[in-house]
């Protein structure tokens, strides 16, 4: 009547139930982690507004463009022009 005596499971047994669950746990926690980090961004997100990728145009170029589009004639862009690049610009006008 040896039914009852251990349970079949040998060193290897052990070892291998041991490293899976310690992965299970790993895996448990670094799940955990990796949603406090996801909601934590996306919460951030929603409350601050996203800064831009593309740079804002200058003030130069802007002129620029409203000449090519035709918004303005070349004696207007010429005058906004010599403007623009005789005012000083302080440095809270700077972006």
């Amino acid at each position: 009547m040896m039914f009852w005596w251990g349970n079949g499971m040998g060193g290897w047994g052990w070892t291998l139930m041991t490293i899976s669950t310690v992965v299970f746990w790993a895996l448990v926690i670094a799940g955990i982690v990796a949603l406090v980090r996801f909601s934590a961004r996306g919460g951030q997100a929603r409350s601050a507004p996203s800064v831009p990728s593309v740079p804002r145009p200058t003030p130069e170029q802007m002129l620029a463009e409203r000449f090519a589009r035709g918004e303005i004639d070349e004696p207007e862009y010429r005058q906004r022009l010599d403007v623009l690049s005789t005012t000083a610009r302080t440095p809270a006008d700077r972006p």
